[in-house]
């Protein structure tokens, strides 16, 4: 039986915060090395880098993977849910921005909200909590609404871009919901996160050596930075701090704190794109920390 989740505490605020960072320099990492790499191929290997990373840690705490236990069927299908998601987002960068990828990426809290609502009753929200939502999701419409002009050059690509990442959000908040709604709400995190990744990567590798990404790398140190960031830092240690925080906390409230994620990614491209800050942005960031403190409010 699943046990039951709480209400943010002090080290979840302070860990999500921190995730938030790390997520919010993904996208960024990802742009920088495209010239490079391509998108595919570099979330295909990080991922296969993290799985390696994970199974130690499988292999020290002494667990047990096994193709005959109750994770195998779910902890397969949460990999092929993983990969589609990061699909979406790497072929998104190629047509749109990272602040774009970001904004879109992140209506995932959405999805998770509405399905955690519907299907698990420990995750029903309030009024309040709701208002709160709301409020998140209109400050990321306020910040990034710079970015939505009209002028934008090639906007049917853009558009393109931004339809895969809402996508790709759609495709991670079905990934949490089949976490939650299956025996991987039980099984440990490095177990859940081994299926995602291993999954993961052995997908976007075929598939970006399928879409000629294969040939054509530079191994610069561009390249080797973002790899090491991303499999390392993101794909092992965020991703599996994460996991655990799913079985710890209400799922709906973490997702929703996640909101914070593209605020972080905005200001990266600013120091590391040069991307120009907008008082809209402000504006927005303001809107996104009221709604979370209105999510968390106790009802």
């Amino acid at each position: 039986m699943s046990a039951p989740r709480k209400a943010l505490d002090t080290l979840a605020v302070a860990t999500m915060l921190v995730l938030c960072v790390l997520w919010g320099l993904q996208q960024v990492a990802v742009k920088l090395a495209a010239p490079s790499m391509g998108p595919v191929m570099q979330i295909g290997l990080r991922s296969l880098a993290a799985a390696a990373l994970v199974f130690v840690v499988i292999l020290w705490k002494g667990e047990r993977l096994s193709v005959r236990d109750r994770f195998f069927l779910p902890g397969i299908g949460a990999g092929v849910l993983f990969a589609l998601e990061f699909l979406c987002v790497a072929v998104g960068l190629q047509y749109t921005t990272a602040s774009h990828m970001s904004v879109f990426l992140y209506t995932a809290p959405i999805f998770t909200v509405l399905g955690l609502h519907w299907f698990i009753p420990g995750e029903r929200l309030g009024p309040l909590q709701w208002m709160g939502a709301a409020a998140a999701f209109a400050g990321i419409a306020v910040a990034f609404s710079n970015g939505f002009s009209s002028t934008a050059k090639d906007w049917t690509s853009m558009l393109a871009g931004d339809a895969l990442g809402v996508l790709g959000g759609l495709f991670w908040a079905a990934t949490t919901l089949l976490i939650r709604r299956s025996a991987l709400s039980e099984a440990p995190p490095a177990i859940t996160l081994f299926y995602q990744l291993a999954s993961c990567g052995l997908i976007l590798v075929a598939i970006a050596f399928a879409m000629g990404q294969g040939s054509g790398v530079v191994w610069n140190g561009t390249v080797w930075g973002s790899l090491f960031f991303q499999a390392v830092i993101v794909a092992f240690f965020s991703y599996l701090v994460w996991f655990w925080m799913l079985r710890k906390y209400l799922a709906s409230r973490l997702s929703v704190f996640s909101f914070l994620t593209p605020m972080f990614g905005v200001g990266f491209g600013v120091l590391l794109l040069g991307d120009a800050l907008d008082p809209r942005f402000v504006a927005g960031a303001l809107l996104v920390m009221l709604g979370v403190v209105m999510v968390n409010i106790r009802r």
